[in-house]
């Protein structure tokens, strides 16, 4: 699905999220951790991660890029503390990321309706489907 480049490239754009407020807090790297188990990214390449950002890669389909931009949206709100300048960054990816601005607006619009604003991925991808027929 992804190459190795791909995989840490979305890593590495979560941690610089992660790394917004100056500090990645430990909650967020355990959720940054568990991502990259899944993609079978070693704890060792994280930590280089962390150091040294990776190449940047424009994921393809734009189903990724969906699912990369949800990752975004747990990773916020991990910790469930959500500042302002979160938002705003997060808006920002992904409109780099090609997504539909209104989308993004409702999907971080919408997540406040679910407990620890989890927005299920079955709502994503209908949020999504909406603003792209």
């Amino acid at each position: 699905m992804y190459s190795k480049e791909e995989k840490l490239s979305l890593l590495s754009e979560m941690i610089d999220f992660a790394k917004a407020d100056k500090k990645i807090k430990d909650e967020e790297y355990n959720f940054i951790l568990a991502v990259a188990t899944q993609l079978e990214i070693s704890e060792e390449e994280i930590g280089h991660l962390v150091r040294n950002s990776a190449e940047k890669r424009n994921l393809q389909p734009e189903s990724q890029r969906i699912l990369q931009f949800h990752r975004l949206v747990l990773l916020m709100n991990v910790d469930q503390e959500t500042a302002p300048s979160e938002v705003d960054k997060i808006k920002e990816m992904g409109l780099h990321m090609g997504l539909r601005q209104e989308a993004v607006d409702t999907v971080l619009r919408e997540m406040h309706k679910y407990p620890n604003k989890v927005i299920p991925p079955k709502e994503l991808i209908t949020i999504f489907t909406r603003f792209y027929n």
